[in-house]
């Protein structure tokens, strides 16, 4: 799940969308007001936000309500923590 977080995350209109959201929950049609771009464009960036695990979904009448899902931020934030602290491997080895 990791490297699909670390791809969503290499596009910026994926981290203005995440930027959005963090502000507050969205449905699919303001957050796409807020782009240049075509309805199916920002409905692909969605799905790959949310196959990473950074967005979820909820249906509210003809509206699909979009919000930040923080766990995969911690597990992130784990995934450098443990990584920074395990130092150089190649020096370990020596």
């Amino acid at each position: 799940m990791l490297n699909d977080a670390f791809k969503a995350l290499s596009d910026p209109t994926r981290r203005r969308i995440l930027e959005l959201l963090q502000e507050r929950d969205m449905s699919a049609g303001e957050i796409a007001d807020c782009f240049d771009m075509a309805k199916p464009s920002v409905s692909h960036h969605l799905n790959v936000l949310k196959n990473a695990g950074f967005i979820l979904d909820e249906r509210k009448g003809q509206n699909i309500i979009y919000s930040l899902n923080t766990t995969i931020f911690q597990e992130i934030m784990k995934w450098f923590f443990d990584f920074g602290k395990g130092g150089n491997q190649n020096e370990k080895r020596e």
